[in-house]
């Protein structure tokens, strides 16, 4: 039997504090499922049982009679079983989560807590769920932020091991209080998409974003967002990716090789997209300055909910340099110095997941890149892989910065306006790029 993780959270509203209390029932399924789920069934001596070839047949009966399915045998409890044994009689359906998750119950109980599930949940524990009336949620991941219901609310009981310990689910569950991100919800990837505008203030030679003032800016990238959204069910989002710090020819006053902007100049742009619905990254180009000493300069900006942080390896040079000599890079120490300042940010001002994008299209813009601690469930990872040229090009290099990389990381693609030859499509992005890009900029 698969070991059995139930873990049980209540009072979790996002708009309320959390008064979260966990209780994890661990073992064989068999020896363990049996008492907690014994009290929700009028007849508590009734089961059940199904040969694993015809769990499916088994969830169906358990559901409509209103009684808990096991695979192989029940507890002793239950004096009072029936079986279904030999092969399947029906073929199982691809999702069978999901189509469990649909049945019918005999008694749907609407007050009771939504039974959080992923694929990889137990079916039967799926099933034993729902016979019991409780409403069935299939996430993406393991992570009850995905969920409506901690908006709407409700109690949450999560299924299966993808949801971690009793105290990881806990603390999402109390970072899923501190807020909704732009189009909804606690998460931010999956759930959504963003097509962003790339650039400076100080007008167009650094991009798109600066060719225009701030509510133009945000018409045109609607306007973008817009083109993307028939293609796809998730909500797309607006968003600027803002060059904060300028890499620069010139040492400068402190002589980093960086300008920094100063953040009266960029939060008309932030202040303007995050009005709208839409969502600001916040792009560092160092120099010789360290990613965190820069990241610390905007801390009044990245307070607001709908503000992430770029670090971008490619103007990251060393003591001796100048920018524009060669391409920079960076290494997971120096990327875990700010993941793990940024994570504690968001805690300490009880803020919504922010982005942590990272630039990279040549492998050794990034050093050490698999030492990178995803570990933040505070941080949405994304993997900027930037590229222009040839849609081989940009193919090769999408595919080369994907060797290795964790599943944690969302991807993002970038639209090069001038440099592409010829620059794709919206249609072209979403169904020729693999997987579909989460975050699109154009630049």
């Amino acid at each position: 039997m698969s070991v059995l993780s139930v873990l049980m959270v209540s009072g979790c509203s996002s708009q309320t504090s959390s008064n979260v209390a966990a209780v994890a029932f661990r073992g064989a399924a068999n020896t363990v499922m049996a008492q907690p789920w014994q009290d929700y069934f009028p007849d508590g001596g009734k089961a059940v049982v199904a040969s694993q070839e015809r769990v499916w047949e088994g969830a169906q009966k358990a559901v409509k009679e209103g009684l808990p399915l096991f695979v192989g045998e029940a507890p002793g409890a239950f004096g009072d079983v029936e079986k279904l044994s030999g092969e399947a009689k029906e073929d199982a359906p691809d999702d069978l989560v999901a189509a469990i998750a649909a049945l019918d119950p005999a008694a749907p109980d609407s007050d009771g807590p939504v039974v959080l599930a992923t694929a990889a949940s137990d079916p039967t524990q799926v099933a034993t769920a729902r016979a019991a009336g409780a409403q069935i949620e299939e996430l993406p991941v393991g992570d009850p932020r995905a969920s409506s219901a901690l908006t709407s609310g409700k109690q949450v009981v999560g299924l299966g091991s993808d949801f971690g310990t009793s105290e990881r689910f806990a603390d999402l569950v109390q970072l899923g209080s501190y807020g909704q991100v732009p189009g909804g919800g606690e998460l931010l990837f999956p759930g959504r998409r963003m097509v962003a505008l790339y650039g400076h203030p100080s007008g167009a030679a650094l991009g798109a974003l600066g060719e225009q003032p701030p509510a133009e800016s945000v018409e045109r990238v609607k306007e973008l967002a817009a083109q993307y959204q028939p293609m796809e069910s998730q909500p797309v989002v607006p968003a600027f990716e803002v060059i904060a710090t300028v890499a620069s020819s010139d040492p400068g006053p402190d002589g980093n090789y960086s300008t920094e902007s100063d953040v009266e100049e960029l939060r008309p742009y932030v202040e303007a997209i995050t009005q709208a619905g839409g969502y600001a990254v916040l792009d560092l180009q160092p120099g010789r300055a360290s990613f965190l000493e820069q990241a610390q300069l905007y801390q009044d900006l990245l307070r607001l909910p709908g503000v992430g942080l770029a670090l971008d390896p490619e103007w990251q040079i060393g003591p001796d340099e100048a920018p524009m000599q060669r391409v920079g890079n960076t290494t997971a120490a120096q990327v875990n110095e700010v993941a793990d300042w940024l994570s504690g940010f968001v805690r300490e001002n009880r803020l919504p997941q922010k982005v942590l994008m990272l630039h990279q299209f040549q492998t050794q813009m990034i050093q050490d890149r698999e030492a990178i601690n995803t570990a933040h469930p505070e941080l949405a990872f994304v993997l900027h892989a930037d590229g222009h040229g040839t849609a081989e090009d940009k193919f090769y290099t999408w595919a080369k910065m994907r060797e290795g990389l964790s599943p944690d990381y969302a991807m993002g693609w970038k639209n090069f306006i001038d440099e592409d030859t010829p620059m794709f499509t919206p249609e072209q992005t979403y169904d020729s790029v693999d997987p579909r890009p989460s975050f699109v900029s154009y630049q």
